[in-house]
């Protein structure tokens, strides 16, 4: 039996064929990949929401110089009623999960409140559900050739426009994207 492989901290890339509407051309960043399964969150899905609509939500007064117009994206189909906040610096938050040395996920209040009065991380990005797969799921999916998989890039997360995120990931493994086939090769 092989030995594992943790995802966690990928960029998982949708490949041109995969059909599903949920991840047709997404890039889901890995936050935890372990043998009971994987989590993640969709980058570049925003959603038909801004964050000034989510403070309202949770009732919070957000700062009248902070930039409410930001988009909240559809982090996957599993919770979508949920938040998730992938974030730099990871801080010190309620409900946090540190992925790497500079980057958590946090789905407590404290870190909205915080970034509703500019005091919360520095680059973040709101997510309301996340991509979840049961043990040996995505392994599946990933010998069936529905994605590929490389090491994640906090600036395409944080910084590149959303609809750049698709091809400059595929790029950091130096593939065009759309010249891929979606036929898995078999020896």
């Amino acid at each position: 039996m092989p030995e594992f492989e943790s995802l966690a901290n990928h960029f998982l890339i949708a490949m041109p064929g995969l059909a599903d509407p949920n991840f047709s051309r997404t890039v889901t960043y890995i936050c935890e990949h372990t043998p009971e399964g994987a989590m993640g969150l969709i980058i570049n899905r925003p959603l038909d929401l801004s964050m000034a609509e989510i403070f309202e939500e949770l009732e919070i007064r957000p700062d009248t110089d902070i930039d409410t117009r930001s988009p909240v994206f559809q982090g996957g189909p599993v919770q979508h009623n949920r938040g998730f906040v992938l974030h730099e610096p990871p801080g010190d938050w309620d409900s946090s999960m540190r992925i790497t040395d500079s980057l958590a996920i946090s789905t407590s209040k404290d870190i909205m409140e915080a970034m509703a009065h500019n005091r919360g991380p520095r680059r973040n990005m709101l997510a309301l559900g996340y991509a979840g797969w049961g043990p040996g799921q995505l392994e599946q999916e990933m010998a069936a050739n529905a994605w590929l998989s490389g090491p994640a890039d906090n600036q395409i997360i944080f910084e590149l426009p959303v609809s750049e995120r698709w091809h400059a990931a595929a790029k950091l493994l130096g593939v065009e994207i759309e010249m891929l086939s979606d036929q898995a090769g078999h020896a």
